[in-house]
């Protein structure tokens, strides 16, 4: 599979394991077509998903997936774990070895987690730039308090990253419970801002991505792929139709 976008000649060189002066070869006798149309520039741009093809047989025919899943908490949000069960171990669908996480989960916080193998839309999702939302449940031990609102609302400077995170939103729903809505993920971010006033978090829960919201059908464990409209919603920020 061709992990990223990149020439015709180049990517079919090293497929075919051939000298480039050969594939020119081929594309010049229309020997090669994708998605279904002859082409003969060697400088055409392909990536993973472009359907290609052979003398009418295709050698590439990847799809794109996109996959919505209830973390648990103690399942790492990784590809590969020697310690511990990771989120793609929970999974069953074909090819999920290609996915990657789209904005990871600690160890010890549950929620929604999106997985893709469409590295375009993940890059878009988690974009800086973006300031894609993501709301998350947090209980925390001790009350909280109204003045840590504006002080979420105003940024807080982290000193080891020298950075001043972006106004987060905090809306306090019980003595112990509040929901944070933040459009960046530092390290430990909701953990460290509570920190500032001494008060531990106990659990955090991420129930939204954006307009992505964690499918209340779902247990912890459980997965679904995301539908048209909530793959647009990231979709609209970067990328050509499916």
């Amino acid at each position: 599979m061709f992990a990223k976008r990149g020439r015709l000649d180049r990517l079919l060189s090293a497929h075919f394991q051939v000298p480039r002066r050969d594939i020119r070869t081929w594309l010049v006798g229309a020997r090669i077509q994708v998605d279904g149309v002859v082409v003969k520039d060697p400088d055409f741009q392909i990536d993973e998903f472009s359907v290609v093809a052979c003398d009418g047989i295709v050698f590439q025919e990847n799809h794109r997936q996109y996959w919505m899943l209830h973390k648990p908490i103690g399942v790492v949000s990784a590809t590969w774990d020697a310690k511990h069960a990771t989120v793609i171990d929970l999974l069953e669908c074909p090819n999920k070895d290609q996915l990657h996480i789209a904005g990871r989960l600690d160890l010890n916080s549950s929620g929604l987690l999106l997985l893709t193998n469409d590295s375009r839309w993940s890059q878009a999702m988690t974009a800086p730039e973006q300031k894609v939302s993501k709301v998350y449940q947090v209980r925390l031990q001790n009350p909280l308090v109204p003045e840590m609102v504006d002080a979420f609302a105003k940024g807080m400077y982290f000193e080891y990253e020298d950075h001043n995170t972006l106004p987060a939103q905090l809306e306090i729903v019980g003595t112990h419970s509040a929901l944070v809505t933040l459009s960046e993920g530092k390290y430990h971010q909701i953990k460290r801002m509570f920190g500032r006033f001494r008060n531990p978090v106990l659990a955090i829960h991420r129930q939204s991505i954006g307009v992505i919201q964690l499918d209340a059908a779902l247990s912890p464990g459980q997965s679904r792929q995301l539908t048209l409209e909530e793959v647009q919603s990231i979709q609209g920020r970067h990328l050509d139709s499916q």
